[in-house]
């Protein structure tokens, strides 16, 4: 029986693809063995060996009782198998939430609320935003990505962390909102880990060395949003002790 047409069928929640091959290799089980499970033990008549192999290549998305059935079959709960929510959509689903729950709480009207999601823009107020980080329990971070600025937000500090950061507080201030004194620290960091590690690698004085500066600073900024919220996060602990 083929898989229900995409459009019948829930999203679910975001999945863990590699999470779920390793945890097939380690029961010594094939696709097919998973497919079978599936069918036998499940009630999932459309459940094939390819089906599988997409769901652990990141092709397609169990839903909701193909993932709660995938967890039987592997013998593992249904946690270990989703992955972090990274869309509003995904958020919302990981809780356990209908559009319409959402939209009501937050105040917007749904067919508004239903676009957010589509586009993966959310665009709400500051009473809206903080009524939606409580509601799915959004970190700052999660709710710089849900909003789609994470690429504005990356492009600055990677500006602020090869120039002069300070010309950068304000407008990272208008994605971010930090105290500006942590917000300051944190893009000094940046700049001065950037800028020395550049200079560390140019030290070498060997025929490599500008490419391997050139290397090592793409790596940098490549991962300068993770660092960025590492540092605030320490920054911000160190001062509550």
């Amino acid at each position: 029986m083929p898989r229900p047409p995409a459009h019948t069928r829930q999203p679910g929640p975001p999945f863990n693809a590699p999470a779920a091959r390793r945890l097939r290799a380690a029961l010594g089980m094939t696709p097919d063995h998973v497919a079978h499970g599936l069918r036998a033990s499940y009630a999932q008549p459309h459940a094939t060996p390819e089906l599988v192999v997409a769901w652990e290549r990141g092709a397609l998305t169990p839903t909701h009782p193909e993932l709660t059935a995938l967890a039987g079959v592997l013998w593992c709960s249904p946690g270990e198998l989703i992955g972090r929510p990274r869309t509003l959509r995904e958020h919302r689903v990981a809780r356990g939430f209908a559009p319409e729950d959402v939209a009501r709480a937050v105040g917007h009207e749904f067919l508004a609320y239903t676009r957010m999601e589509e586009s993966g823009q959310w665009r709400g107020t500051d009473r809206q935003s903080a009524a939606l980080a409580g509601l799915l329990g959004l970190s700052l971070p999660d709710l710089v990505t849900v909003s789609g600025l994470e690429v504005k937000l990356a492009d600055l500090l990677r500006t602020a962390a090869r120039t002069r950061w300070q010309a950068y507080v304000r407008p990272v201030s208008r994605i971010v909102p930090l105290d500006r004194r942590l917000l300051e620290e944190t893009l000094q960091e940046l700049h001065h880990d950037y800028q020395g590690h550049m200079v560390a690698t140019l030290s070498w004085g060997d025929g490599s060395a500008a490419g391997a500066a050139s290397d090592a600073g793409r790596d940098f900024l490549d991962r300068i949003v993770d660092t960025f919220w590492t540092s605030v996060e320490n920054r911000a602990a160190q001062g509550a002790v």
